[in-house]
């Protein structure tokens, strides 16, 4: 039987280490490196080089960055006094990209989970309570999963920052227009339901 060659098996080994690929695919990763220009495969991996040692998290509001602050907390043209609280930087991104939202960004890096060992003091929770505390905050919008840890992140840092004159609000929930009824999910139902405004 064929044995393949010890720098493959390495390559092949670190791309099954990365989220959602699996042995068979991290060798198909493997053999399109292999295939492709030196010059691509080597681009690749300057890239992987350089957003390792080029981006940190934002010191404001713990969002990717390639300096001190990023370039959401760098813009003054955003409304200061609305903080948006995620619980990682991808959901910011889809945030941003539905081009909704121009106030700042608060980045949890996780959410409390005690069944995963992960409490509030391994969240940015402090740095935002901070944040709050300076004064320019009107508005906190809880944009975290809508998951049981999500919802128990967003109560917890509610009750923290019940002593502020700051108002705390959530995504809202429920049916999206062009949606039938009958299709919908019960749990959607259930939070439309809930969380119903005046006509």
């Amino acid at each position: 039987m064929a044995q393949i060659t010890e720098s493959v098996g390495k390559v092949i080994d670190e791309f099954a280490k990365l989220p959602g690929i699996g042995r068979k695919s991290a060798e198909r990763l493997a053999y399109h490196i292999l295939r492709v220009h030196k010059a691509e495969a080597l681009a690749l991996a300057d890239a992987i080089r350089s957003v390792r040692e080029n981006v940190r998290y934002c010191k404001t509001c713990f969002n990717l960055s390639e300096g001190e602050q990023c370039l959401i907390c760098g813009d003054s043209r955003r409304d200061q006094s609305q903080l948006c609280i995620v619980e990682q930087p991808r959901d910011l991104i889809a945030i941003e990209q539905a081009g909704a939202f121009r106030g700042l960004y608060h980045v949890l890096l996780g959410r409390i989970a005690p069944l995963d060992g992960v409490g509030p003091d391994q969240l940015t929770i402090e740095p935002l309570v901070e944040r709050v505390r300076e004064g320019t905050i009107r508005e906190v919008i809880m944009a975290t999963n809508p998951t049981v840890e999500g919802d128990g992140t967003a109560l917890y840092i509610t009750n923290l920052l019940a002593p502020f004159q700051v108002e705390v609000t959530r995504l809202a929930r429920g049916i999206t227009t062009g949606s039938i009824l009958e299709y919908t999910n019960k749990e959607i139902l259930a939070d439309a339901m809930s969380g119903r405004q005046k006509f």
